[in-house]
């Protein structure tokens, strides 16, 4: 079983906790397991915000249902359930260049994706939480455990 502390999670993923998408029950559910506190980048932390202001942009959400999701977001971070994981921004650029250059050619990823994944290895995690099949390649390639919540 996973533990909270050394593992990354992709900000793509833990936004199906605020957004109803097809995989929302089965997060929800592996999160209520493996419980403790989450680390997130500052940038994981502006990916989730943005990506709910997009969801409210493309009429996802109406403004009550994106004040809830921003609220229930802030309240995951005062609560304890994240905690802010801070880098240090020029290695894990460096060791995302790497990857890029080591995997991007065959494996296709995102540099968000790349970037995420260096993240978690800067942060020297073990497991990584994917439901984005370019990027579960880069995990797996990179020696991290992937979990995709089933």
């Amino acid at each position: 079983m996973a533990t909270a502390d050394k593992t990354y999670v992709d900000p793509s993923a833990l936004l199906k906790l605020y957004i109803n998408e097809p995989q929302s029950r089965v997060m929800a559910a592996w999160r209520a397991r493996v419980g403790g506190s989450l680390a997130v980048t500052h940038h994981g932390r502006v990916e989730l915000t943005n990506a709910l202001a997009l969801a409210a942009h493309r009429g996802f959400l109406d403004e009550q249902a994106f004040g809830s999701a921003l609220a229930a977001l802030d309240d995951d971070f005062q609560q304890g359930r994240y905690r802010q994981a801070d880098l240090l921004w020029r290695a894990t650029l460096n060791r995302a260049c790497q990857l890029s250059r080591d995997h991007s050619r065959t494996l296709g990823t995102r540099t968000l994706d790349v970037l995420h994944v260096a993240s978690a290895l800067e942060l020297e995690m073990r497991q990584f939480v994917s439901f984005d099949v370019k990027q579960q390649n880069l995990v797996r390639a990179v020696g991290l455990r992937l979990i995709v919540p089933a």
